[in-house]
């Protein structure tokens, strides 16, 4: 989770409307829930009915992705996928043919620790509407026989996909967040704002421009195992930071806590990681990077994170032990 601190302005939303002079700085905030996460927006600017109009304008679009991306809709897009590509190639609509594509590229150059179809060992271990349960090792194995990147199959050509194999279960628990926030953050500039905040639970977050009198948007990275504490600050401008964390959903069991970050290889919930922070140019990559550089580990990060990204790392050695990735 991340603590976002924002600075008060002279014109906040929340004060009574007054005559204002032009150059008056107005903040603007409001929040929604959708896709099964609290999305929130902060903006400046000087004009508070365009301010509006952007902000709502943002929310339609993340309801118009919760339509395509939900996995819990059985009339959503990808639900459809889930139901028929086993026995078709199903037709999709460029962006979501484009995401799948993102997804399976991730998957490649992380050496399968990003995995979309990860969707039955989510239900096996009880984190799909749960707070998860730990299953018998028979049920993780047959959950893994459903499990792989490599069972899609992408047509560019015709925009189908088909899956290898029956059972297969696309999940965007681990992309989905970052893309609606990137999405939001377009639609917030075709209305002209050009300071904004946007954050999905406070775990996907985007900082377009500068807080009037600040470098940028000020965020915090709290401590895994304290959350009354904070472990490093960022300064967001016109960039992303996402997190993941061992601490987000997680249960105890045989005197052990299992997270719902899972290692799509091998069926188990990640261990020895706390929690990785990921800034990127775009939310996409930052949210979707946190869960291979979590289960891989710093080592590998050390050779394999790709350029542009900064990795912060919490990591159990047995002590805590927090840093940015060199």
């Amino acid at each position: 989770m991340l603590v976002l601190f924002l600075l008060p302005l002279v014109g906040a939303a929340s004060a009574p409307a007054r005559p204002a002079a032009k150059t008056d700085t107005l903040r603007l905030e409001s929040s929604v829930v959708a896709m099964g996460s609290a999305y929130s927006v902060a903006v400046y600017g000087e004009d508070r009915t365009r301010m509006e109009e952007a902000v709502d304008a943002a929310f339609e679009e993340v309801h118009r992705l919760d339509e395509m991306l939900s996995n819990y809709k059985p009339e959503s897009e990808l639900s459809e996928v889930n139901r028929a590509a086993a026995e078709r190639p199903v037709a999709v609509t460029p962006e979501l043919f484009d995401l799948l594509a993102a997804c399976v590229k991730y998957s490649r150059e992380s050496d399968g620790a990003f995995d979309i179809t990860v969707g039955p060992l989510m239900k096996v271990w009880g984190f799909y509407k749960g707070t998860g349960r730990l299953p018998h090792r028979a049920e993780v194995r047959a959950a893994l026989d459903r499990v792989g990147y490599r069972n899609i199959a992408l047509d560019g050509a015709n925009r189908t996909v088909r899956f290898a194999r029956s059972g297969v279960e696309l999940d965007p628990g681990g992309i989905g967040k970052g893309y609606a926030v990137d999405r939001m953050i377009e639609v917030l500039k075709q209305y002209g704002i050009r300071t904004a905040l946007v954050s999905a639970s406070g775990s996907s977050i985007y900082g377009l421009g500068a807080p009037p009198g600040e470098k940028g948007w000020r965020v915090q990275i709290r401590d895994p195992k304290d959350q009354s504490k904070s472990v490093a600050e960022v300064y967001l401008k016109d960039e992303s930071m996402s997190t993941s964390g061992n601490y987000e959903k997680f249960f105890r069991a045989e005197g052990k806590i299992y997270s719902h970050i899972m290692d799509p290889r091998t069926g188990w919930p990640a261990q020895g990681v706390l929690g990785v922070s990921v800034v990127a140019p775009r939310t996409l990559d930052s949210e979707a990077w946190t869960k291979p550089l979590f289960v891989n580990g710093r080592a590998w990060a050390v050779k394999h994170k790709p350029a542009g990204l900064h990795a912060f790392f919490c990591e159990d050695l047995p002590e805590k032990s927090c840093a940015w990735l060199q």
